[in-house]
């Protein structure tokens, strides 16, 4: 085998093999070749008197949509290419507001070394490869968490240096979140060209860019089913690689507490699946640790007052109930949403104190504190009926979550910014029961309510399930019809709830329930349907799913994988050789 990346040239819109100067072995002489015709990869069978071209180089160097997603402000990208290798990049700091942004920016670049050598696979390539020098200029926030003001904003210039060769990467950005968003972003203009064996970068290019909201979040529901902390790590490097932002850690439900917290050791004793099946704090403070580096935050949320199960049902010292009320009820489905029941006592004096525990160390573990969330989801006001014998009911939770968020208060020195709650029957008191709080709570709104005249004004985060559930089309274990329809990937990237009136809207998420999913069809479930997503939050152009997008989106959908990513494809191989013809 004679090595064909000394022949392998860099030729205005292609780079290409040369049949004559190259020997491939029979059983692996590439069966296409494909060129750039009309900004489209046009696929043929290569013969002596062609040039050979992969699909991959083709799809970066022919129709400028490289970039998923796809950038807000001015782009520019090169139709020309150089050989580079992992080990080529160097980072150079310019500017920085504060020592920990560096040291977070330093580690961010090893990770960031580390995915390219993930594309690198066993490259022989080129002898000669390009060096690459990484300058970051950082002007704005100390901090490097994201939060909800955070500018992600970047900009990312791509040039040759003529004098020495050398390949200069400058990304200028106000925080380490959208600094790190440009590295993203320079990842996805570098490849690998099977048919040479070699990395690529494009030599030049312009990005501007930033995020038309600021709330791009995806939720895990770890509790109905457990999943390793390998599979929530390798979630947060494909939600980072979508630039989504918020990573809602659903970690407690009606069937699990699986969560150690050393304050409230006997919930995750008494609410986990085993002794295996926990988180630590050790894997909760690496988990955060490496979104923080991928510029995503971690909300965790414990659901309360409803979903409690049987982890809560222990009698307090109080001379007053149980913590839990309805427990392991049956028939279940009159007093709660799913089996087992278990609804919070609000009459149990203790058990404020308790969520006080419980939400002082969610912050201290995350080190998120303008941002939380409450739960509240699926309230069984029949429960609290039946058991105190009362037709208000709807009154005890709003003393609930006053309560509540008075210990929120209490315990995080102010309420966070934004503290979300699940839609319920009390949203539409928020203003007038919960008034002096209104201007910090959000709603997290399933069901396409949003513009009922009770919320208006309430900040909200859309997860609408009938576009962004990423379950529907499974069916619900309890029950024998076909449930919800499936929301396609195109029903996901074309749900605009916010074109006739976006005020107040923070953001979207998808959301992804676990009853009938464990970790080896997570992937698949998750990707890329929350990269449609993604864009749709990012970009937010009113184009549909139309032809080019799907070919942007298989490109990206390969870029998961090349990641790491079991990301289910969007359509057969062969549309994927023949994009603008499927």
């Amino acid at each position: 085998m004679i090595l064909v990346s000394r022949y392998y040239l860099v030729l205005g819109l292609q780079i290409l093999v040369t049949f004559s100067n190259c020997s491939f072995s029979r059983s692996k002489n590439p069966l296409w070749t494909w060129e750039c015709i009309n900004e489209k990869c046009v696929p043929s069978r290569p013969d002596p008197t062609n040039k050979l071209q992969s699909l991959e180089t083709c799809n970066m160097l022919c129709a400028g949509g490289q970039i998923w997603p796809q950038p807000r402000g001015a782009i520019s990208l090169s139709t020309t290419a150089v050989p580079v290798h992992a080990d080529s990049f160097r980072l150079k700091i310019l500017l920085t507001p504060s020592r920990t942004v560096q040291e977070y920016l330093q580690e961010s670049f090893e990770l960031f070394r580390e995915d390219v050598k993930r594309l690198e696979q066993s490259a022989f390539g080129f002898e000669e490869r390009r060096s690459v020098l990484v300058r970051i200029a950082i002007n704005g926030s100390e901090d490097p968490r994201m939060r909800i003001d955070t500018e992600e904003n970047y900009k990312l210039v791509i040039r040759p240096n003529s004098d020495d060769g050398l390949m200069l990467v400058d990304i200028s950005a106000s925080t380490f979140c959208g600094a790190r968003h440009g590295l993203e972003t320079l990842i996805q203009l570098i490849w690998f060209d099977p048919y040479v064996a070699s990395l690529f970068m494009l030599e030049a290019a312009s990005v501007d860019d930033s995020p038309r909201f600021k709330y791009r979040g995806l939720l895990l529901d770890t509790a109905r089913n457990y999943f390793p902390v390998r599979d929530l790590m390798r979630t947060i490097d494909g939600m980072a690689i979508s630039k989504l932002n918020t990573f809602h850690w659903h970690v407690t439900d009606t069937q699990a507490f699986p969560l150690q917290l050393d304050s409230v050791k006997h919930l995750s004793k008494r609410g986990a699946y085993s002794l295996r099946d926990v988180y630590t704090k050790d894997d909760v403070r690496a988990l955060v640790h490496r979104a923080r580096l991928r510029g995503i935050r971690v909300l965790i949320e414990i659901d309360v007052p409803s979903h409690v199960g049987q982890t809560w049902s222990f009698s307090s010292d109080s001379e007053t109930d149980d913590l839990s009320l309805c427990t392991n009820a049956q028939p279940w489905s009159p007093l709660c949403h799913e089996p087992p029941c278990g609804q919070l006592n609000p009459r149990n004096t203790d058990l404020f104190l308790l969520l006080e525990q419980v939400f002082t160390e969610i912050i201290q573990l995350t080190g998120v504190d303008d941002l939380f969330h409450m739960g509240g989801d699926d309230v069984s006001l029949e429960c609290w009926e039946h058991y105190f014998n009362d037709t208000n009911s709807e009154n005890y939770l709003i003393e609930f979550t006053r309560s509540s968020l008075d210990r929120l208060r209490y315990v995080n020195g102010r309420l966070p910014n934004l503290t979300l709650f699940w839609f319920s029957s009390i949203s539409d008191r928020i203003k007038t029961d919960l008034k002096e709080s209104a201007d910090f709570i959000g709603l997290q709104l399933r069901e396409f309510t949003w513009k009922h005249k009770s919320i208006n004004g309430i900040r909200t985060v859309i997860s609408h399930e009938d576009a962004w559930d990423l379950n529907n089309g499974m069916g619900a274990w309890y029950d024998t019809n076909g449930g919800i329809p499936y929301n396609s990937w195109q029903h996901v990237y074309e749900h605009r709830p916010w074109a006739k009136d976006v005020a107040n809207i923070e953001g979207g998420e998808a959301t992804v329930w676990s009853s009938t999913l464990s970790d080896d069809g997570l992937d698949a479930t998750v990707w890329p349907r929350a990269a449609a997503l993604a864009e749709r939050l990012w970009t937010d152009c009113a184009e549909g799913a139309t032809r080019p997008v799907h070919a942007r989106l298989d490109l990206h959908r390969s870029r998961l994988v090349a990641r790491g990513l079991k990301a289910a494809p969007i359509w057969s191989m062969w549309c994927t050789q023949n994009p603008y013809t499927c």
